[in-house]
């Protein structure tokens, strides 16, 4: 009897604890949208960005935060494959496989702003790229590969041996195996934890604003020149993404509706945030089921 409500007391506090952990989740996400939905229309969607005016948008902003993902995504998804079919499929054992494996646990903890700082000191000022997208999608990729990497290897090595020992038996070589059995056997996990670090990559700004820039050019649609900083296509022209626009809004404190861009910017942020997260988890069991026959 004792071991029974002992049991009955520590599931109600375990409940207790998620309930409030629920509750505090819900309500930030629901004062959000409250404050934000009201002020959201195609024209603030789609419109122009104003420094001192009233009325502006954050179009180019948004736009600029989807092509960042792009850049910073076709970077970096396959160097974290590479680097986590090695850890997963080839590293042995030993001192340096460690090392590497401490590294990347070090660089997964360290502060936005301390990459945006390393991301400054290197690629904008040492390599040149000035403040711009490549300069960036650099900086994120540093930021996020730590983080890509370890679920790569870790989708990999949740892929039972019995797969790589049938691969082999049927006479195929190792990396045949590994190409053509072993990563579709783990892409749903794959895919969604890309999909959870790309909404990690949209919502990032303290490594942006000392990168990317803090200003939003405007573009030209029909110059399709990738080497023209007026280019929505160019990587060297700055960006403002939306996540520093909201800081910028805040901070600065010039634009007379400021308040309200701020809510509607930080609405649609976590709309986008939130549908990467529920998508992710909707991809990942859509492969799985295909993938798998399940």
């Amino acid at each position: 009897m004792h071991a029974k409500k002992m049991d009955k007391i520590a599931t109600g506090i375990l409940y207790t604890i998620a309930g409030i952990i629920v509750a505090i989740l819900a309500s930030l996400i629901l004062y959000i949208l409250m404050r934000g939905l009201p002020h959201i229309s195609w024209h603030f969607l789609t419109g122009k960005s104003s420094s001192y005016q009233a009325g502006g948008g954050i179009g180019i902003q948004l736009y600029n935060s989807f092509f960042l993902l792009v850049i910073t995504l076709v970077i970096s998804v396959p160097l974290s494959m590479g680097a986590g079919v090695y850890l997963s499929e080839y590293a042995k054992k030993g001192r340096l496989t460690n090392f590497v494996r401490t590294c990347i646990e070090i660089l997964s903890s360290l502060p936005s702003v301390v990459v945006g700082l390393f991301g400054y000191l290197i690629f904008v000022v040492q390599f040149q790229y000035g403040f711009s997208i490549i300069s960036g999608a650099l900086a994120l990729t540093v930021f996020n590969l730590p983080q890509m990497t370890r679920s790569v290897e870790d989708s990999l090595r949740n892929v039972h041996h019995t797969q790589r020992e049938a691969g082999l038996a049927l006479g195929i070589s190792r990396w045949e195996t590994v190409l053509h059995v072993v990563i579709p056997e783990a892409l749903p996990s794959i895919v969604t934890g890309v999909v959870l670090a790309s909404g990690r990559i949209f919502g990032e700004a303290a490594a942006l604003i000392y990168t990317a820039g803090q200003s939003a050019p405007a573009l030209d649609w029909g110059n399709w020149n990738p080497l023209s900083i007026t280019s929505p296509i160019s990587i060297f022209r700055q960006a403002e993404t939306l996540a520093v626009h909201i800081w910028k809004v805040n901070s600065e404190g010039t634009i007379p509706d400021g308040t309200q861009v701020s809510a509607g910017s930080a609405a649609v942020l976590l709309i986008v945030i939130l549908i990467f997260n529920f998508s992710a988890r909707k991809l990942g069991s859509f492969l799985h089921k295909k993938l798998t026959s399940a």
